[in-house]
């Protein structure tokens, strides 16, 4: 039975006082976290070294903070409009500046990307895990406390709750925590501002031994803004959109090439010549073989993250396809046995696959009412079927009553179908404020349920298995990637050296589905180059140090310059469909090098077709479609203002250049040249409105000359 906590810190004197000795704290990933609770529990453990505390989580956020004098004044009037009240974590701010207590130590399984390279504790304590393993891993870390923020609705006795955004591992954890005896406290901590998800994520309160209700517990979500869409993004989402089957299945995620995709589909399901003209001016081998059509069927989104992109694709009607946890009702309207609309076929087809069976039992009138396949009121009476004042032999076999009882006791439409199904959410602001409005029918197709559904095929329930499976038809798994070698191996978690740059996550497990299920295929993103202090690098490479997706689960690559369809292939063709995506300024190297370790015949020359990858001449080729509208730099809103964007543009010429010092010199000359002025306004908002010094001087015109 839960205790309910209208205090916080009561609730940790619960804590402290139910588990004696050490604490190991488990918590969800990104917005799950009660934070409120999280750090008053720390600032207790802190002052008491006595007692240790091992913090178990992933994805950790933080407000943003700038690096330097400019970022730290343009940031601060941003952060506050956008990031309202939420509450940093004090953990966080205090692994970042190294100064955690030595007994304390916080162990994350997946990192906010590249904020603790060269972090010692952070890499130190980095657990490198499956997501379908995350709750596994947590217990054998120890736990004893697990805590979470919760949506609620109601008060007192009639309260519900529901996990919201994150009912992807707790379930799991709790399962397995009590299943071998240990002990476990469960705190639940109402935040009334996350999203009420029903479904798989709605819970009683006593699925909790706390409930803390305390008004402090509520506070703003963590919402980052959505990240501009590049040329190469969009290059990238258009080719990754074009393998989409209608009537499949789809995997996304979080940041700006998720919201690519998502847009290349909205642009191909409503503009469909201008989407084919597009994809002609970028694809050097033509368009055989690709999905060009408009969405008939739909989609349905299955996705360990629920992100603004689905959001989007719901919105426009592209995400629609409801799946049923059924295999049966599944599978026959997979093969269109029968549809949405209810029938005499749907019984017959039913009937067929032994489902249910003539007469009808009391099992199957409830299982087909709970589809609904029949109106809630009819019965079974004797050798009979009644509703109402209609009474018809209980036999499905004779046709003539077949058709009877499709006339007076069938429903209209099968009922609980899902069109997305996800384990996590993240998104901007309006997002979390779509779904705490959207109308309860329509949530109800949304079902926030735990990641070893999502993740993985297997199960221990044969039907669960089949289930997943019926469901998942044309499934396409689009991950992202960092790195990938000549030999279709990928690296998207570390780099060479080890150093962590986020984590495994679910990838792994999108690929082990994409080759398990028979007509599924993973598309790999990445991006043809990245530039760094080092300079300009091509992310297509001979070998790397460090592989998170080995080279025999190669599938599709994705490049701004093209797909790589690499499932089936011999190495050499392996290397040449690579280097055919990659950047031109990289395709020499790569051709010496896979020649000089015998991968490339001797007498190979790349085609002429694939020499022109370059970002100009990409640049050339979308800057039509990105004036006409189809594909905008924020195809979902920004919560920057206009004024904002010049100057973050500005803000990332002058970050590139201080890295490259060739650029940084011919960009001094010319701003002290042409002595531009910046706005005032834009000045004030930097700290730059007077001038103290040269710096100052020197740093105006550049800013000047970058807008």
């Amino acid at each position: 039975m839960a205790q309910f906590v209208d205090s916080i810190e009561a609730a940790v004197d619960r804590v402290l006082d139910t588990v004696q000795g050490d604490i190991v704290l488990g918590i969800p990933l990104a917005i799950g976290k009660p934070n409120p609770f999280v750090n008053a529990l720390y600032k207790r453990m802190k002052a008491n070294p006595a007692r240790r505390l091992r913090i178990v989580t992933a994805l950790s956020l933080e407000r943003p903070v700038g690096k330097s004098d400019l970022e730290q004044h343009f940031l601060g009037p941003l952060v506050e409009r956008v990031f309202e009240d939420y509450p940093d974590l004090l953990y966080v701010k205090d692994l970042r500046a190294g100064t955690l207590p030595p007994h304390i130590e916080v162990r994350e399984f997946f990192m906010k990307t590249g904020d603790y390279l060269g972090n010692p504790a952070a890499q130190q304590n980095y657990i490198s895990t499956n997501y379908t393993f995350v709750a596994r891993d947590m217990a054998v870390q120890g736990m004893n406390v697990i805590a979470q923020a919760v949506a609620a609705k109601g008060e007192g006795e009639a309260m519900r709750l529901s996990l919201s955004s994150n009912p992807d591992v707790v379930f799991e954890v709790v399962e397995k925590l009590r299943a071998a005896g240990q002990p476990l406290i469960t705190v639940g901590v109402v935040n009334r501002k996350m999203p009420f998800m029903p479904n798989g994520a709605e819970v009683a309160p006593d699925f909790f031994d706390l409930v803390v209700t305390d008004p402090a517990g509520t506070h703003a979500l963590f919402g980052p803004p959505n990240n501009k869409v590049s040329s190469a993004d969009y290059a990238i989402g258009l080719h990754a959109s074009s393998l989409v089957a209608d009537g499949g299945t789809l995997q996304i995620g979080i940041g700006s090439l998720g919201d690519a995709i998502a847009q290349a589909l909205i642009v191909r399901d409503r503009h469909g010549e201008e989407y084919r003209r597009i994809l002609e001016s970028l694809s050097a081998d033509g368009l055989a073989g690709r999905e060009l059509g408009r969405f008939d069927q739909g989609l349905y989104g299955c996705s360990e993250m629920f992100v603004n992109g689905f959001l989007k694709l719901i919105e426009a009607g592209i995400v629609r396809r409801e799946v049923f946890a059924d295999a049966t009702l599944q599978r026959a309207l997979n093969e269109g046995e029968i549809e949405l609309a209810v029938t005499p076929r749907t019984l017959a087809a039913l009937l067929r696959h032994g489902r249910i069976r003539s007469p009808l039992s009391a099992a199957d009138v409830a299982y087909l009412q709970h589809w609904g396949v029949l109106r809630e009121g009819v019965r079974i009476s004797g050798a009979h079927l009644v509703l109402d004042g209609t009474r018809l032999p209980n036999d499905l076999v004779d046709e003539a009553n077949l058709a009877r009882i499709g006339e007076t006791m069938l429903g209209g439409r099968l009922a609980h179908g899902i069109f997305m199904t996800g384990g996590f959410f993240l998104g901007p602001r309006d997002f979390y404020e779509r779904l705490r409005t959207m109308p309860p029918q329509e949530l109800a197709k949304i079902d926030m349920t735990r990641i070893d559904f999502i993740n993985q095929l297997y199960a221990d329930d044969d039907d669960e298995a089949a289930v997943k499976r019926a469901q998942r038809r044309k499934a396409r798994f689009v991950n992202t990637t960092m790195i990938v070698t000549l030999l279709g191996a990928a690296c998207s978690d570390a780099l060479e050296s080890g150093q962590v740059v986020s984590g495994v996550g679910g990838q792994y497990n999108f690929v082990a589905m994409a080759h398990a299920l028979p007509d599924a295929r993973l598309v790999m993103m990445l991006r043809a180059t990245h530039d760094n202090k080092d300079g300009l690098k091509s992310s297509i490479v001979w070998n790397y140090g460090h592989v998170t997706i080995p080279r025999h689960l190669r599938d599709i690559v994705v490049t701004e310059y093209g797909v790589a369809d690499l499932r089936g292939q011999a190495d050499a063709e392996v290397v040449k469909r690579l280097i055919a995506v990659a950047d031109s300024r990289f395709q020499d190297e790569l051709i010496r090098q896979a020649k000089a370790h015998g991968k490339l015949e001797a007498g190979y020359e790349l085609p002429e077709r694939y020499r022109h990858n370059l970002p100009d001449a990409l640049e050339a080729r979308l800057h039509p479609w990105m004036a006409a509208g189809l594909l905008p730099d924020f195809p979902f809103g920004t919560d920057l203002t206009d004024d904002e964007l010049h100057i973050v543009r500005a803000l990332k010429k002058l970050k590139h250049a201080t890295h490259h010092p060739g650029e940084l010199l011919t960009m001094a000359i010319k701003s002290l040249w042409e002595s531009k002025e910046a706005p005032l306004p834009y000045l004030e908002r930097l700290g730059l409105a007077e001038t103290h010094s040269f710096r100052d001087v020197f740093v105006r015109r550049l800013l000047a000359n970058n807008l």
